[in-house]
């Protein structure tokens, strides 16, 4: 019995870590408070800390670096996973992002409400806008958030959970396209936009293909 409580003892701490992390508190890239002020505030022994912060280094949303830290790699185990699997890969996480987007693309059109359309129409206005000002860090931000919403939009739970866990992956593969690509030459998704608020099922498949296959044949090397 005093193993099962120790392990329950684990898991609540594993728990307080990852709400820690979802919520934005421990942000991804940041160092996580060190072992003595982590056994203070959650009121438990190191060895439970320890255990803790190995299970979450093992599912991929932390990285213990020696003699520097721990630190934050990730929001959620399939984040952490996919993290893993593709690393500075931008190929991968741009496949990965098509096999996803043109579904959420084709959905979308058909199941978005008219308030999700006023909220991608915004989002892809300061999208635009911060290009034009060359606010990379505001462009990255939005862009993302337009594509997660925009599967979102699809209505298919699932779809939509899978790609909200490849969101640091997806902001990741934005921020290496804006770094690499000319200021003048961003990929637009005006027409994407333009097929999902037409309720055009097909061509907003198209469009979301389209704008990743460029980015692929960009980025073939």
């Amino acid at each position: 019995m005093a193993t099962t409580r120790r392990a329950g003892l684990v898991d609540q701490v594993i728990d307080q870590m990852r709400g820690a992390i979802a919520a934005g508190e421990w942000p991804v890239g940041r160092r996580i408070p060190p072992e003595p002020e982590l056994v203070t505030a959650l009121g438990v022994g190191r060895n439970t800390v320890r255990e803790a912060v190995r299970a979450l280094s093992h599912a991929g949303l932390l990285e213990v670096r020696q003699g520097d830290g721990t630190f934050v790699r990730a929001t959620s185990e399939l984040s952490g996973a996919v993290r893993r699997m593709c690393g500075s890969e931008l190929r991968d996480v741009l496949q990965v992002r098509r096999t996803l987007e043109v579904e959420g693309a084709r959905l979308a059109a058909t199941n978005r409400t008219d308030d999700e359309l006023r909220r991608l129409e915004e989002l892809l206005a300061e999208r635009d806008e911060a290009l034009g000002a060359k606010d990379w860090a505001k462009l990255v931000e939005r862009d993302t958030a337009f594509h997660v919403l925009l599967v979102r939009c699809s209505h298919n739970t699932l779809l939509a959970e899978l790609y909200q866990g490849l969101t640091e992956a997806v902001r990741a593969s934005i921020t290496a396209t804006v770094e690499t690509d000319h200021d003048d030459d961003q990929v637009s998704h005006t027409g994407l936009l333009d097929a999902v608020r037409d309720r055009d099922a097909a061509r907003a498949a198209v469009e979301a293909g389209g704008f990743l296959e460029d980015l692929l044949e960009r980025h073939k090397h």
